[in-house]
């Protein structure tokens, strides 16, 4: 029998006559190698990807919400101040221990983050809540966003009120709307303020996901001072409550009591957001309205109502679903507060206000 080849010092030696034989085996088993990769990697592209039972339940398909992937894309021979890695605000914190930035004046500079933002053609949906008596805030609310507000930008403003025929006439800029949504009135402000994450979760689904990139929702009885831009944009946006910047966790007013599913125990806790102002994607904040509503429906079958009804809620939320962007109370104020060494600039704030004469109930 012949023989290809033969071992010399451990190396295979081939015959010159074995050689086109070899090469036929060496080619065939890399073909075969080819078409196995081909196959498995095809395959692992083209099936469906499982997604958590939880992720369906509470996001919106890709395929309902707008366009959001965008690059930071900056125009040629703009010229803006030169940043710097030394100089800067040494007076407060600036990013969160997760790296989320914390936005303060002198921060950011608004030419450099309108001119990356402003093109691309973004739609800010804004929610507001004027009902009963609540409604008088409106006005001042309508004009001073009008003057400070995503200016610049297509805002789409969106009422929810039991007195529709109430909401005031405000001259709005180009390419800002304002759309008015009757809802029902209620004899208690708490079952009002319950009520929120459920509407703003709905209109989400019926309206804002085909007409917004991102959303902000607001308090009413407040009005905006300075600018509020394009700095505040983000997946996931909360904002510092301005009462309690100042303490540590354990003086929080978190729920409390394990029954309640927006629990927080007193060793937790990163910082005491206000429920005055929620922001971000409309996917993710259509994720946290419905997360909160589905554990309000839990405590209500529970008789549980939580401290501070949506605002507790939020802070669970927001302790475990960390936001990537943090406003600093400069975004909520509240007007009987003096101004801190802190706060350079006071961009919206919550009116003086008498509760016993504006709530249905105290």
């Amino acid at each position: 029998m012949k023989y290809f080849g033969d071992t010399i010092g451990g190396t295979m030696r081939f015959s010159s006559n074995a050689k086109p034989y070899v090469l036929l085996v060496i080619a065939g088993t890399v073909l075969l190698l080819g078409y196995v990769y081909f196959s498995f990697f095809s395959e692992r592209l083209n099936r469906d990807i499982p997604i958590d039972e939880d992720q369906k339940s509470t996001s919106l398909s890709r395929l309902m919400l707008r366009s959001r992937v965008r690059n930071m894309v900056f125009p040629e021979k703009l010229l803006y101040k030169q940043p710097s890695v030394l100089v800067g605000r040494t007076d407060v914190v600036a990013v969160t221990p997760w790296l989320a930035p914390i936005v303060w004046e002198g921060t950011f500079d608004p030419v450099l983050v309108d001119n990356i933002y402003k093109p691309m053609n973004l739609t800010i949906a804004t929610t507001v809540f004027a009902i009963g008596k609540y409604v008088r805030f409106l006005q001042d609310f309508l004009e001073t966003a009008e003057e400070h507000f995503m200016v610049g930008f297509h805002v789409r403003y969106y009422v929810f009120t039991d007195r529709p025929h109430d909401v005031p006439s405000v001259n709005l800029s180009q390419g800002r709307h304002l759309s008015v949504i009757q809802v029902p009135g209620s004899n208690r402000w708490q079952e009002i303020s319950a009520r929120r994450m459920e509407i703003i979760q709905t209109t989400i689904e019926r309206q804002i996901r085909r007409e917004a990139d991102y959303i902000f929702c607001l308090d009413v009885d407040s009005k905006f001072h300075a600018r509020w831009g394009s700095e505040s944009l983000g997946r996931l946006v909360a904002v510092i409550h301005p009462g309690y910047y100042e303490q540590t966790r354990d003086r929080f007013p978190y729920e409390r009591r394990p029954a309640s599913t927006a629990y927080i125990p007193m060793d937790e806790g990163d910082y005491y957001y206000g429920g005055a102002m929620i922001g971000g994607f409309v996917e993710d904040v259509y994720t946290l309205t419905k997360v909160c509503r589905t554990r309000f429906e839990e405590d209500a079958g529970n008789s549980i109502e939580a401290a501070w009804q949506e605002e507790s809620h939020l802070n669970r939320y927001l302790l475990y679903n960390k936001p990537s962007k943090v406003l600093s109370p400069e975004y909520l104020w509240q007007d009987f507060k003096a101004k801190t060494k802190e706060v350079k600039v006071i961009r919206f704030s919550g009116v003086i206000k008498n509760y016993a004469e504006v709530r249905p109930n105290v």
